[in-house]
C-alpha cells in the first residue's frame, strides 16, 4: 500500500530528478559558452556529419527540444539552409537517448569495491560532496560551473534511486501489476508517454522515470515499447511552440521535428506490432531493466534517422509542399539574425549583431558613394531614393540592435562579453550618424538642383577631393571593423586627422572666393554645410575604430583621451607617418589660396 509519507517521497525523487538534469544541462551549457552553438552553424556542410554533431551536441545539452530550437533560430536568421538542419535535428532525437544511457548504470551489480563505486547510490553522494566543496572554496566562475555539474549529476542519480526506493516495495502488488498491464494496450501507452512527456517537457526526464519503475519488476518490452513512442510525440510541444511566429522556414524546421517523431511512431508502431500480429513474440512479454529501456530508446531514434537519411532532399521538397512560399517576395531580412532563441548565449547573440553591423557598414559604403556622385556628377531622384531607402534600413537596424541589447545584458556575461556589448551600443549610434550626414548632403545637393545654383570650378575640385578622402576613411574603417586588426585600426586616426585639415582648408579658401565675389552667400551656406556633414561622417569613422581599439586591448590599460592626445603630440612614429603619406596624397591636391 502506498502511504501519505511514500507520495511525498516519491515527489521528491521526481524533483530531485529533474533539478539535476536541468543543474547539469545549464552547467555544461556554460562551460561551453558559445562553441556548441558555432560548431552547429560551422559543420553543417555534409548531411552526415550534420547527424553526427546533432548527436553530439544533444548528448552533451541532454535536450533535442534545445538543440532544434537552436536550429529554428539558425534557419529563422539565414544562417542555415532547412537541408542543412535536418539531419541536425534528426541527430538531436539520437543524442537525446544519451541520458538514459548513462541511467543504466544503475543496473551495475556484483560484490567488487570498484562495481560498487559504479552504482549510483554509491557516487550519487560523492558527487554532490566534492561539488559543494568546490562551490565553497573556489571563486572561479568555470570551477563553480564545474561545480554546478557534478551536484546536479549526483541529485540526478540521488533521484532516481528515491524513486526506485519508492517503487521497489510495490513488486508484491497485484492492483499495481494488474495497471500495468493495461499499458500494454499500444494505445494507452502511446498516450501515457505522450502525456507525461509532454507535461514535464523532457523526454530525458520521463524515460527516466519509466527506467525508476523498471524497478518494480513489472515493466515488460509491452509496456515499456508503446511508452517510449508516446514519449517522442510528447517531447515535440515546445520545438512547436518555438516555431510559431518565425518566418516559414523556421515553421519548417519545427514541422521537421515533430514528422520525424510522428515518422518513428509509424515506423515502429506498424512495423513492431504488425509483425507481432503474425509471429506473436514472445520477447513481448520479457521482463526490462534500466538497460534494456535505454538501448530501445536509442534503437528506435537512431534506425528511424538512418532509414531517413538517404532522403534529406525529398524531406526537404516535402516541408516546403507542406508549407508552401506563397506569393510573396522571398526575401532574407537582415534583422531576422536577432533572433531570441540565441539571448540564452551572450556571446552569440552578440555575434548576431555583429552580422547586422556589417550590413550597415555596406550600407555606409553605398549611401557615401551615393552622395558623393549627386554632388559631383549632377542630382537625379532615383540616388536619392536609394539613399533615404539605406537611411531607413540604418534606423531600423539601430532600434533592432538596441533592444535586443537590453534582452542581452539581462543574461550573465562575461568581462569580455560586457567590452563586445559595450562597442556594438556605441558602434550602431555612429553608423546611423554617419547615414544621418549623409541625407545631409544629399539633402544639400537636392536644395541646389531645385534653386538651379552650383559651386565654382575650383570649390568642385576642391570637394572631389574631400569626398575621396571620405570614401577612403569610410573603406578604412569598414576594413577594420570587420576584421577586428589592430594593424588596420592605426589608418584610421591619422585619415580622420588629414581630413581636419583638407576642410580648414577648403573653409579658408571659401572665405577668399567669398571676399572676391567668385562665390556667393547662398552657395556659401551650402558648402559650408557640405563641410560639416563630411567632416562629422570622419569623426564618427575614428570614433568607431576608438571603440574597437577599446574592446580588442581588454587585458591593457586603455585611456582614450591618452591615446589620441599621444597620437596628435607626434610621439607614434607609425602615426607621423601615414599622417604624411595622407597629407601628400589629399591635401597637397588642394591649393592654399
Amino acid at each position: 500500500m502506498i502511504t501519505l509519507s511514500k507520495v511525498l517521497e516519491l515527489f521528491a525523487g521526481i524533483g530531485m530528478f529533474l533539478y539535476g538534469m536541468n543543474l547539469m544541462a545549464s552547467a555544461i551549457e556554460k562551460l561551453a559558452g558559445a562553441k556548441l552553438e558555432n560548431t552547429m552553424e560551422r559543420f553543417t556542410d555534409n548531411r552526415w556529419k550534420g547527424l553526427v554533431l546533432g548527436t553530439g551536441v544533444t548528448a552533451v545539452i541532454q535536450s533535442s527540444a534545445a538543440t532544434s530550437i537552436t536550429m529554428i533560430g539558425f534557419v529563422n536568421a539565414g544562417i542555415m539552409t532547412l537541408a542543412q538542419a535536418i539531419p541536425v535535428i534528426w541527430g538531436a532525437n539520437i543524442g537525446s537517448t544519451a541520458t538514459a544511457q548513462i541511467l543504466r548504470l544503475g543496473d551495475v551489480s556484483g560484490g567488487g569495491a570498484f562495481l560498487s563505486m559504479l552504482k549510483p547510490s554509491s557516487f550519487a553522494p560523492i558527487f554532490i560532496v566534492v561539488g559543494a566543496f568546490i562551490m565553497l572554496l573556489s571563486k572561479k566562475r568555470k570551477m563553480k560551473n564545474i561545480a554546478n555539474l557534478l551536484i546536479g549529476f549526483g541529485i540526478l542519480f540521488w533521484g532516481m534511486t528515491t524513486m526506485e526506493g519508492v517503487f521497489a516495495p510495490l513488486k508484491q502488488s497485484a492492483e499495481f501489476q494488474e495497471l500495468f498491464t493495461s499499458f500494454k494496450n499500444p494505445l494507452v501507452g502511446i498516450l501515457v508517454g505522450l502525456l507525461l512527456t509532454a507535461v514535464i517537457q523532457s523526454s530525458s526526464a520521463s524515460v527516466g522515470i519509466l527506467q525508476a519503475l523498471s524497478a518494480t519488476g513489472s515493466i515488460t518490452v509491452a509496456t515499456a515499447f508503446p511508452i517510449l513512442l508516446g514519449q517522442n510525440i510528447g517531447k515535440c510541444v515546445p520545438v512547436a511552440l518555438a516555431g510559431i511566429g518565425n518566418n516559414k522556414d523556421a515553421k519548417r524546421t519545427s514541422l521537421c521535428y515533430i514528422l520525424f517523431n510522428v515518422f518513428s511512431l509509424l515506423l515502429f508502431g506498424i512495423g513492431v506490432y504488425g509483425l507481432d500480429a503474425i509471429f506473436h513474440f514472445e520477447a513481448m512479454n520479457n521482463v526490462v531493466n534500466r538497460g534494456n529501456i535505454a538501448t530501445m530508446h536509442t534503437a528506435i531514434n537512431l534506425i528511424a534517422a538512418l532509414v531517413l537519411m538517404p532522403f534529406v532532399n525529398l524531406y526537404d521538397k516535402m516541408l516546403h509542399k507542406i508549407i508552401k512560399d506563397g506569393d510573396e517576395v522571398k526575401e532574407k531580412r537582415t534583422l531576422d539574425c536577432l533572433d531570441d532563441a540565441f539571448l540564452k548565449n551572450p556571446q552569440v547573440a552578440m555575434g548576431q549583431c555583429r552580422k547586422v553591423l556589417f550590413d550597415m557598414c555596406t550600407v555606409v559604403q553605398e549611401n557615401a558613394a551615393i552622395v558623393a556622385d549627386l554632388m559631383l556628377n549632377g542630382y537625379t531622384e532615383k540616388p536619392l531614393a536609394d539613399s533615404q531607402a539605406g537611411e531607413d534600413f540604418l534606423d531600423k537596424c539601430e532600434a533592432g540592435i538596441n533592444a535586443y541589447m537590453v534582452n542581452v545584458t539581462y543574461h550573465t556575461m562575461t568581462e569580455e562579453d560586457s567590452h563586445l556589448a559595450t562597442e556594438i551600443l556605441q558602434s550602431v549610434s555612429d553608423f546611423e550618424r554617419i547615414g544621418d550626414y549623409c541625407i545631409n548632403i544629399s539633402e544639400t545637393a537636392e536644395y541646389m538642383y531645385e534653386n538651379k545654383t552650383s559651386f565654382t570650378p575650383d570649390a568642385m575640385k576642391e570637394l572631389e577631393v574631400l569626398f575621396d578622402a571620405i570614401h577612403n576613411v569610410i573603406n578604412l574603417m569598414v576594413d577594420a571593423y570587420k576584421s577586428d586588426d589592430l594593424d588596420k585600426i592605426a589608418y584610421v586616426e591619422p585619415m580622420e586627422e588629414v581630413i581636419d585639415d583638407i576642410v580648414d582648408r577648403m573653409k579658408r579658401n571659401h572665405i577668399k572666393r567669398l571676399s572676391t565675389g567668385s562665390c556667393t552667400a547662398d552657395n556659401g551656406i551650402s558648402f559650408t554645410e557640405i563641410l560639416n556633414s563630411t567632416e562629422r561622417i570622419s569623426d564618427h569613422c575614428s570614433n568607431i575604430a576608438i571603440y574597437l581599439m577599446q574592446k580588442l586591448t581588454i587585458h591593457e590599460a586603455f585611456d582614450r583621451k591618452k591615446y589620441q592626445d599621444e597620437l596628435h603630440e607626434g610621439s607614434d612614429s607609425r602615426y607621423r607617418k601615414y599622417i604624411e603619406m595622407y597629407k601628400k596624397e589629399y591635401l597637397d591636391r588642394i591649393p592654399a589660396l
